[in-house]
């Protein structure tokens, strides 16, 4: 008797699916990786270097001192003073989805902390909540952000993901640019630095404000940064964008940030960023009111062309100020 005639056909057992949550595959190398080893490394591929996107929490977790961190403000929260609705649904209601979805405190999150044993004044744009939008709320935890680092003479440090200002809202998020950018206009003239980390995306009016106006400006690798899209530029002037445009390294090549720094040496180049403009002697020195001085590279830092005046801004080579997983 033939096989395929065989009554009792072939022996068949329930495929075994794998749990989510154990492999993940690279965005730009294809490469399948083990999820542990994604997480210990910082959510940086360890085939290409490829950095993932980071959750909030994780990010906050790497980037301080443990054991530090003082969260400020949680008790804001965004209004609906225009009544907006997409679609049937309130914004209100869009706002308290994405409250337990991700947690309080809005898009933003800021509060007090050390980075190599620093005092710092330090704030984190949420991504998962809305994109990481700019709305009443947010500009008024970054406006707070810096007052009380002026108040403590202490430094400021922002890092940025965000797709901009927030719709909902419409004028009065729009307004938070020019908010913001008067608190950081009051840091400059008290000669307290601020210290500006952009991630990947850091677009529309948060691009246009607060994150492009650090004393140092850090980029980590290949992360999108700009006011308006590639695709929305290229239909605009009709004409084709260099590869790499509004990419971190393009930007590091035509003077727009200092510094571009891998995710696992970020903590350290903070750190040394930080003791710098210290002085050694406790005074911070960011010029004469402008943004940064000259200060001397060492390590394999990527030091870009002093966009902010900071020619030549230190590197980040290995010392006892590695960054701590999360």
């Amino acid at each position: 008797m033939a096989w395929w005639s065989r009554q009792g056909g072939l022996d068949s057992a329930p495929k075994k699916s794998v749990p989510k949550g154990i492999w993940s595959k690279c965005e730009r190398c294809a490469e399948t990786l083990y999820e542990a080893d994604l997480t210990a490394n910082l959510q940086v591929c360890t085939n290409c270097g490829h950095h993932f996107r980071m959750a909030t929490e994780a990010r906050i977790a790497m980037s301080i001192d443990p054991g530090s961190w003082d969260e400020c403000d949680l008790h804001l929260e965004s209004a609906d003073p225009l009544g907006f609705r997409v679609d049937g649904k309130r914004y209100s209601d869009a706002i308290k989805g994405a409250g337990k979805k991700v947690g309080a405190g809005d898009a933003y999150r800021a509060g007090a902390a050390t980075i190599g044993g620093m005092p710092v004044e330090v704030g984190f744009f949420v991504f998962e909540f809305m994109g990481g939008s700019m709305g009443s709320v947010v500009g008024e935890k970054i406006t707070r952000q810096f007052e009380r680092a002026l108040a403590r003479r202490v430094p400021a440090i922002v890092f940025c993901a965000s797709g901009g200002a927030r719709m909902q809202e419409g004028v009065l998020s729009l307004m938070q640019m020019a908010k913001t950018s008067a608190a950081r206009s009051r840091l400059r003239e008290a000669h307290v630095p601020y210290i500006s980390v952009l991630l990947h995306p850091t677009t529309g009016g948060v691009a246009a404000s607060v994150a492009m106006l650090g004393d140092m400006i850090i980029a980590e690798p290949d992360a999108l940064i700009g006011f308006a899209g590639p695709r929305v530029i290229e239909q605009t002037i009709r004409q084709q964008l260099p590869p790499g445009f509004q990419r971190s390294e393009f930007l590091l090549e035509h003077g727009m940030v200092d510094l571009v720094v891998p995710r696992t040496d970020l903590r350290s180049t903070l750190a040394r960023v930080l003791r710098w403009f210290a002085g050694g002697d406790g005074t911070a020195r960011t010029g004469n009111g402008q943004s940064g001085s000259a200060a001397p590279a060492n390590g394999a830092g990527h030091s870009g062309n002093g966009a902010n005046g900071a020619h030549g801004a230190p590197g980040n080579d290995d010392d006892d100020d590695a960054p701590a997983g999360d």
